[in-house]
């Protein structure tokens, strides 16, 4: 059992859990945690293992943060929550309903199906993180310099460097663990698998501009989630929850109350 880094939003109101996507850490949901929190939610935003603040493992896989969200809400006294998971987070959040029903009150899902992704998909994000040399890099220009050579897309690298952190006047350091998450990395893409469907009320936002969620995916996604709704958010890409952040915070509040 490890102790995952977290922060509370509120005192009071339903429990909601919310969990990040692959390289990003809690601190992408901070605004909208502050304002679920102002509308009456109890928030717990998780860094997961080997991201942010969390303990950095030699392990990463589905499973073992599906027990790492269990663990939590025992160590926090969370008999039930909601829980809302974007990306790898979505993986962790849907796989976690299946297997622990019991703990889950409703299920929020932004931007991921159930269906196995295909490797190779963050290669170029890879080779940028591993090509950049930290013991060099003297500001944050010089690691997007390194970086874009590899990852061209401007918003994709901003997004990566919000795992960079100071570590003294002249040194960086990146918060998620690197070697392990790109070992690993297969891992996250398995298919989202159960006996036994998730009965309770579900959730699916997706961006319109995003592949992730995609027609192929409803039959899958019917079959292990038979109560869900789906929102496809306009002018939105895979991290909607910043592209249409408005949008994407009345859809939760509107599901959950």
């Amino acid at each position: 059992m490890i102790q995952l880094n977290y922060k509370e939003y509120g005192t009071a109101g339903a429990p909601l859990i919310i969990l990040h996507g692959f390289l990003g850490s809690l601190d992408n949901w901070h605004s909208l945690a502050t304002e679920w929190a102002n509308n009456g939610l109890h928030v717990f935003s998780l860094d997961a293992r080997n991201h942010g603040k969390s303990p950095h493992t030699n392990q990463h896989t589905i499973a073992l943060m599906v027990d790492d969200v269990r663990d939590f809400m025992e160590q926090h006294q969370l008999p039930k929550a909601s829980v809302l998971g974007h990306s790898m987070g979505g993986k962790v959040a849907m796989q976690f309903a299946l297997t622990y029903p019991h703990l889950t009150d409703k299920l929020l899902v932004a931007d991921m199906a159930p269906r196995a992704y295909r490797v190779g998909a963050h290669d170029d994000v890879f080779n940028a993180i591993n090509h950049v040399d930290l013991s060099k890099a003297q500001t944050r220009k010089e690691v997007d310099e390194a970086m874009a050579v590899y990852l061209g897309d401007f918003g994709t690298r901003q997004f990566v460097m919000k795992g960079l952190e100071r570590i003294d006047d002249t040194h960086y350091k990146w918060k998620f663990n690197t070697a392990t998450l790109h070992k690993d990395y297969q891992e996250i893409l398995l298919k989202v698998e159960s006996n036994e469907p998730f009965k309770g009320q579900v959730l699916f936002l997706r961006g319109a501009l995003s592949l992730y969620v995609q027609e192929k995916d409803f039959a899958l996604m019917h079959e292990l989630f038979p109560n869900h709704q789906l929102i496809t958010i306009e002018k939105a890409g895979h991290w909607l929850h910043a592209d249409q952040p408005k949008l994407f915070f009345k859809a939760v509040v509107d599901f959950i109350a």
